[in-house]
């Protein structure tokens, strides 16, 4: 069979990818053409395929290398690559995920420049904050709504403190006038959805701390983080810089990410952290868990309409 490259390949739409990958203790190469990764095994070293045509981001952790050639096929692929520590979050608090982005002039600039007709007019801005965090409640509300398996582990999108705490949420967030409300008013529900979702597990004492080593912790700084590559690959499509961010700091680089991942986590990573901790999963099978409600869900799509709409919108309101 003659070798080939990924442009040969029928394109499949970022927002319709499936797959997410994170390896460890591994080697990414490339070969015949294809992009495989190699694992020493006892007796034999065995090599397995990466489908680059139909994954959106790949995460490395410990114990990886990977060769030019192989990043050159990614690239070409359209394939967000991310450093990692140990199962998909930073070794050490201070460090994040350093995302390489392929190097292409042919990002699209339509999104860009209407992102950035409203992004330094900060009534505007505010607006399309506003815009995200009433995006990120209906989803959160399609989802526990839809998902069988979170209605049957306790996750009632009627439960009375779940509305009570939304409806707090929606009122201080028509009212705010600055981006730090915004953030106050996220936090605050955020910590009612953290109760709420102990309390449907029965699971003791849970207090959020991103340095803990019990597992619900451990689990929602994983998810976090492959929602984080999700929204980098999102943004990457789009054409818009993670500097431009209508929430978070606007002096934190990569802080756009922090903005659109966040319209899938409440959703989706925090009832299922606290589910397979439940179940003593392992780091595997809740990522597993998580990438397929994903999938189930339309997570990308989710975002990518989104952020369109936000861009487009607010780019044309006068």
């Amino acid at each position: 069979m003659d070798d080939f490259s990924p442009s040969d390949m029928k394109s499949i739409l970022h927002s319709k990818r499936a797959n997410m990958f994170y390896l460890e203790y591994c080697r990414v190469m490339q070969k015949d053409g294809r992009v495989l990764y190699l694992t020493e095994a006892d007796k034999e070293n065995q090599y397995f395929n990466i489908p680059i045509a139909n994954t959106t981001v790949l995460l490395l952790g410990n114990g990886t290398s990977i060769t030019q050639a192989a990043m050159r096929m990614l690239a070409q692929a359209g394939v967000l690559v991310g450093f990692t520590g140990g199962g998909g979050t930073p070794l050490h608090m201070a460090c994040e995920v350093e995302w390489f982005t392929p190097q292409s002039e042919y990002r699209p600039t339509e999104y860009l420049q209407a992102w950035l007709q409203f992004w330094f007019d900060d009534e505007k801005r505010l607006a399309a904050a506003k815009q995200f965090q009433q995006a990120r409640i209906a989803y959160l509300e399609k989802v526990w709504r839809r998902d069988r398996e979170l209605k049957t582990e306790g996750f009632d999108f009627n439960n009375i403190n779940v509305q009570n705490a939304l409806g707090t949420f929606n009122q201080r967030t028509d009212q705010a006038t600055k981006p730090q409300e915004l953030l106050l008013t996220e936090a605050q529900l955020t910590k009612v959805l953290y109760k709420f979702a102990a309390n449907s597990t029965n699971t003791q004492g849970f207090k959020r701390q991103h340095n803990s080593t019990d597992k619900a912790n451990d689990f929602l700084n994983h998810g976090n983080y492959l929602a984080y590559g999700l929204a980098a690959s999102c943004l990457w499509v789009l054409g818009i810089p993670h500097g431009f961010a209508v929430m978070h700091g606007k002096t934190r680089r990569g802080a756009l990410v922090f903005d659109i991942a966040d319209l899938i986590k409440d959703a989706i990573v925090l009832p299922w952290a606290f589910v397979c901790a439940k179940e003593n999963a392992t780091e595997q099978e809740f990522r597993q868990q998580v990438l397929q409600a994903f999938t189930d869900h339309k997570a990308l799509d989710f975002m990518f309409d989104t952020v369109k709409g936000v861009a487009l919108y607010n780019s044309k309101e006068q």
